[in-house]
């Protein structure tokens, strides 16, 4: 089965913009289980611009279901994962002033530096998950470091169904599918996300080899009208569907 995982980031962003204890990203991740998630993905930021230390420590105390811990590869945030050891470790590219992750991770460009950077993450019994682009040299990049997982970006293609670019966006999709198969063949677990919604999480879902989908905002923006385990499992059925 397809595993749903659900970013609860912006939970956090909510709960900042105002400086109060509520909405707290803790009962988002337990509302997620109850609704059909699989995991739960939290992106600790330089900047903690939403979730902050206080929150890694209440989910590794607390969450019952496998946390995918995503962070810069900088030493702090190694350091806090080798205190935590989470289930996984998605090592992310981050700029500051960006609004959100805007690409994959260069693999291929800095492949001796992220080789030494994950190698105590997977002593210390974390999956290291690489989030990149579909470049073929990306992916082998990525097996050759000794990454158990990579995960796709999806950015480009759900940005192109919003502008109505159809054509652009199925080529975009041949060549999602195109590098979830590489990665397969090299031996990698394949996930996908960033962007997705109800509409273009479908055509993601049914890529055989993919293993998981991450989703976040959407979701979380979507739970303002209809609340999260609605929004979670009515993406869970679409997923389900999908792979059908």
């Amino acid at each position: 089965m397809l595993r749903l995982g659900v970013n609860i980031d912006h939970v956090a962003t909510i709960r900042n913009a105002r400086g109060t204890p509520w909405p707290d990203p803790l009962r988002a991740a337990r509302l997620a289980e109850a609704a059909g998630a699989d995991g739960i993905t939290a992106h600790l930021r330089e900047d903690r611009r939403h979730i902050s230390d206080a929150d890694i420590d209440a989910l590794m105390a607390h969450l019952t279901l496998p946390l995918n811990f995503e962070m810069a590869a900088t030493a702090e945030m190694q350091a806090i994962a080798l205190r935590h050891r989470p289930h996984a470790v998605c090592i992310v590219p981050e700029k500051r002033q960006e609004r959100t992750t805007e690409g994959g991770l260069d693999v291929a460009g800095q492949e001796r530096a992220l080789a030494d950077f994950i190698a105590p993450l997977a002593r210390a019994g974390c999956r290291v998950s690489l989030f990149i682009g579909h470049q073929p040299a990306q992916i082998r990049a990525s097996a050759r470091i000794g990454a158990a997982v990579v995960e796709l970006h999806t950015g480009a293609y759900c940005d192109l169904d919003t502008e109505g670019r159809h054509a652009e966006r199925e080529a975009e999709l041949a060549a999602l599918q195109q590098g979830a198969e590489l990665a397969a063949s090299l031996g990698l677990e394949v996930h996908a996300g960033h962007g997705l919604t109800f509409d273009t999480a479908g055509p993601i879902a049914a890529i055989p080899e993919l293993a998981e989908l991450n989703i976040g905002h959407f979701l979380i923006a979507e739970s303002v009208f209809i609340g999260l385990p609605t929004a979670i499992s009515e993406m869970r059925r679409r997923m389900d569907l999908a792979r059908a």
